[in-house]
Order: structure tokens, then C-alpha cells, then sequence
């Protein structure tokens, strides 16, 4: 009987230290940045309705400029690519939480958004337009007086239609999502949509709707977003100067039809 008892308190401890053994492999390991099988985890956050830099196929898979860009930063630094969609204005926040390593959104890298993130050397400007129907009288900022224009919250467009509605004398409508504002032009919710001229120029095309440059401001260019204090910083820019003189940055612009 005691011999029985004995065995069973050898067997609860060989338990118990397997149990922990278990739990210690699990334990320790960052959640960002985190090993992933062979290959450390580079979480990435985006919001893919922004073609053509982020935006999903058909299959539900991400492409876009800013994703292929993303992958070949992440395969020069030896790590496994893990993305995250989210809404655009949610980006800046998941930054700050350390919910993801970075962030790779057609994002400019303006003064308000350096005060809560830092960013990566610029890796391309594009500058606004506003889009609008095809039989629209719509042709310059005077023309904007009354008028309903629509923009993408969290986004340096928001801001200038802020700015531009208090001179300019028209409505902001915002929204969460780019696409959205197509729907709202085309169901008459809008009168103008204000976002990235690349972005425009693709709708464009796409939709056959017609816009006009804004001439007030010279926006600052796109970067890859970190938390702050963030060490990948210094890698990503390393990489980022690497694919810029290998030609590979041009090769993409090439591909996604993105003017230099």
C-alpha cells in the first residue's frame, strides 16, 4: 500500500515537470517579432482598401505595391511576414499598443503622426486630387462652394479637407474606408471625393470618373510606421536604401503603374 502510494506521488511530480516544461517553451517568447516554426514573425498591420498599394484579390489575398514591398523587406531581414487588416485610422493606435511591428499603408509620414510612431525613410509621394462623376461642373477649388466633399477618416486628407472646407465653403463627409467613398459618388451621397492621387488615378480609370489636382499642398511621402523607439527602424531603412539602389523599389513602382 505504501509502496503504491509512492509510486503515484513519482508519477504526479513526473507530470507536474513535464507540464512545465511545456508551459516554459510557451512562455518568454515577444508577441511581436516572435519566433514562427524556423523563422521569426514580423506582424504587419495595413488597411487594404487602398489600391494600388494595399488591397485584396479575388481569393481574399493581399497585393498591392505596399505589400510586395513588405515582403521584401521581410525576406531580407529573415522574417516570416504575419499580416493584420484594420481600418486606417485604428493603424496609428496599434502602433502604440505594440499590436504589430509596423505598418505599411500608403501612410505619409506627417509631423502629427511623428509625434506618436516613427517612421522609415520615404519610400514614395504621391499628392492629392479630388474625383468626381464625369458630367460633374466640378473643375476647381472654387467650384467646391456647397458642395459635400468625402474623405477617408484618420488619413492627411481629412485634415487638408478640414482646412480646405473653412475656405472653401463645402461640406466634409467621413468615412472608414476609400472604397466607400466610390459608392458614395456614384450614389449621389457625395459630390467629391479628396484622397492619394494614385489611389484617384486608379478609380479613374476603373470608373470611369474624372478629378483635378489640388494645388494647395505638397504632402509629405509615404514610410513604413513603427512604435516608437522601434530597433527595426534602422534595419528597414538599411533594406529600404538596398532596394532603391538595386532598382527592385522601381520594379514595383513598374508593376503597380505608380508615377516616380
Amino acid at each position: 500500500m505504501k509502496s503504491s502510494f509512492s509510486k503515484l506521488l513519482v508519477l504526479a511530480f513526473m507530470i507536474a515537470v513535464l507540464a512545465a516544461c511545456g508551459s516554459t517553451n510557451n512562455e518568454g517568447t515577444d508577441s511581436n517579432a516572435s519566433e514562427g516554426g524556423d523563422k521569426k514573425v514580423l506582424k504587419m498591420a495595413t488597411s487594404a482598401d487602398f489600391p494600388p498599394f494595399e488591397s485584396r484579390d479575388t481569393k481574399g489575398n493581399f497585393e498591392g505595391f505596399d505589400i510586395d514591398l513588405a515582403n521584401l523587406i521581410a525576406d531580407e531581414l529573415g522574417y516570416e511576414l504575419e499580416i493584420e487588416d484594420m481600418k486606417f485610422d485604428g493603424l496609428v493606435g496599434a502602433l502604440q499598443s505594440n499590436r504589430v511591428d509596423m505598418v505599411l499603408a500608403g501612410m505619409s509620414a506627417d509631423e502629427k503622426r511623428k509625434k506618436n510612431v516613427d517612421f522609415s525613410t520615404e519610400y514614395h509621394r504621391s499628392g492629392e486630387m479630388f474625383l468626381t462623376k464625369p458630367d460633374s461642373a466640378i473643375k476647381d477649388l472654387e467650384a467646391l462652394k456647397g458642395k459635400v466633399v468625402g474623405v477617408q477618416l484618420g488619413t492627411i486628407q481629412e485634415e487638408g479637407a478640414d482646412a480646405l472646407s473653412e475656405e472653401y465653403g463645402f461640406e466634409v463627409k467621413k468615412v472608414d474606408n476609400a472604397g466607400i467613398l466610390i459608392q458614395e459618388i456614384n450614389s449621389n451621397r457625395i459630390d467629391v471625393a479628396y484622397m492619394d492621387k494614385e489611389v484617384a488615378t486608379g478609380y479613374m480609370e476603373k470608373q470611369g470618373l474624372i478629378g483635378f489636382d489640388d494645388p494647395t499642398t505638397s504632402s509629405p511621402g509615404m514610410a513604413v510606421a513603427f512604435p516608437k523607439g522601434s530597433e527595426l527602424v534602422e534595419d528597414v531603412n538599411g533594406v529600404l536604401e538596398e532596394l532603391e539602389a538595386s532598382g527592385k523599389i522601381q520594379e514595383l513602382r513598374d508593376k503597380w503603374e505608380l508615377a516616380e
